[in-house]
């Protein structure tokens, strides 16, 4: 039986950051995953070039049963204190659109930084070993792997949501934390592409993109949406889908910035012109001819009636897709839900039960917004709980 301050169970963003941060405060902690290479999801995430932060950062931002809750930690360890990390160990990094931030080079280089943020603090990591037994007692948690044990007064769970199982992603994080009384929100895919039925008209059109305002409930978002051969995808529809409950539609405003009347001006402007042409200003030929068809409105706009181009506006503005599902967790790139926020202290993480237990990163019930976001919660939530240890 080896003994040690902290155990740290998943070696992803979360767990490495909260590792590296005990074990530099002088901690003695050991990590444990199952995966024989240590941030595996970063090493796919971004392209391969992982966005591993967003300038955006803000508590409205990510989705929760408390939408208070990540406040704290997001505070206390920002969006610059990484930045300042990354720039530390000499990685160059790019902004992209809507203040996504990226490695210029790989995401391997990230995974070399908190493997190394780790070395400093010595902290010993065990890869290719399989968690067994988790027990409590006596004030000490005891985690059985690999035909070794080790125990310790500190147990972090950070072994992410059930998204992208074929990197290995298990739903290990709910069945702890429910072992230990503590409440699980329903976990759901989020961040994922959207289906649509057999005979839907528009999965004809796989490979066809166009910028829109894609929404869900309240939340929208302006981005590009692309038609796959099984539905809808593109960053405005997985933004969206981690809002879309099952038997909802998504209304997506097709023609952004067109004010009301747009077409019947048009048809005083240019009679002889026909929606296709002039959808095709704004979109891909493909999908203008789709719409037109769609809408009925073949022919000059001169031959069309102001009431039937009315219609065709306001169709556009909020076309309605119903979809029929989602590519579920095999696609999905973070997990909305998990461990739920009221069993556990937004300043530490720690289990408000159960002293010494804390749950960080993606099993915790804080999603983000596509973009960094979530990269920005593990190692807020990660630091927080190693200041914590």
């Amino acid at each position: 039986m080896a003994d040690y301050d902290a155990i740290v169970l998943g070696a992803g963003a979360a767990g490495l950051m909260c590792a590296a941060t005990a074990g530099q405060r002088g901690r003695r902690v050991l990590v444990i995953d199952h995966a024989e290479k240590a941030g595996k999801k970063i090493l796919i995430s971004g392209g391969g070039r992982c966005n591993f932060t967003n300038l955006g950062t803000a508590p409205d931002r990510f989705l929760s049963a408390n939408p208070h809750f990540a406040r704290s930690a997001l505070a206390r360890y920002t969006a610059a204190d990484f930045l300042a990390l990354v720039e530390r160990h000499g990685i160059a990094w790019h902004e992209k659109t809507l203040g996504q931030l990226f490695c210029d080079g790989s995401a391997r280089q990230i995974v070399a930084m908190l493997l190394d943020e780790c070395d400093k603090g010595q902290v010993e990591i065990a890869l290719g070993h399989g968690i067994g037994a988790v027990d409590h007692a006596d004030g000490r948690f005891r985690v059985s792997f690999g035909g070794r044990m080790a125990s310790a007064p500190a147990l972090v769970i950070a072994t992410g949501g059930p998204s992208i199982p074929k990197m290995g992603a298990t739903g290990v994080a709910y069945d702890l934390a429910r072992r230990f009384g503590l409440k699980v929100v329903e976990p759901r895919p989020a961040l994922v592409p959207l289906t649509l039925g057999g005979d839907d008209p528009f999965r004809a059109l796989a490979g066809v993109a166009t910028e829109v305002v894609a929404r869900s409930g309240k939340a929208a978002f302006r981005e590009a949406m692309l038609f796959t051969h099984r539905g809808l995808s593109g960053p405005a529809i997985l933004q969206v889908s981690s809002y879309w409950r099952h038997g909802e539609p998504i209304t997506v405003d097709l023609l952004p910035g067109h004010e009301e009347g747009w077409l019947r001006a048009a048809k005083r402007s240019t009679p002889r012109a026909g929606v296709a042409k002039l959808l095709a200003a704004t979109m891909p030929q493909r999908l203008a001819d789709a719409l037109a068809q769609q809408l009925g409105v073949a022919g000059e706009l001169a031959n069309l009636p102001d009431a039937k181009l009315a219609g065709a506006e306001q169709r556009l503005a909020a076309w309605q897709f119903l979809p029929n599902g989602s590519e579920g967790f095999a696609k999905a790139e973070v997990t909305v839900g998990g461990v739920s926020t009221a069993d556990l202290s937004s300043q530490t993480l720690e289990a408000r039960r159960v002293p010494g237990l804390h749950v960080i990163g993606e099993a915790v019930d804080v999603t983000g917004w596509l973009g960094g976001y979530n990269f920005q919660w593990a190692w807020a939530s990660g630091w927080a709980a190693g200041q914590a240890l």
